[in-house]
């Protein structure tokens, strides 16, 4: 199944985010289709940057979020 999840990046006590398409077999920080968006927890307001289109065309495809990047699009209003 694909996913729409969180790539964790950034170093030790300091987590950034990429928001990427990747197969539900692979490793959380590893092999993935497509990078979608960024998502930055440690600024405030929360930064996240999300490419509408390509999150929409890949829903539309089957992909299914994860609970956290579901918000993170329904905060957007992309979903």
């Amino acid at each position: 199944m694909v996913k729409i999840r969180l790539k964790r990046m950034g170093a030790k006590k300091n987590p950034f985010y990429r928001v990427v398409v990747a197969d539900s077999r692979y490793p959380r920080d590893g092999r993935f289709i497509e990078e979608i968006g960024t998502y930055d927890p440690t600024v405030e307001p929360a930064a996240v940057k999300i490419d509408a289109e390509k999150a929409t065309k890949w829903i539309a495809n089957g992909a299914q979020p994860t609970e956290t990047v579901a918000a993170l699009l329904k905060k957007n209003n992309i979903i």
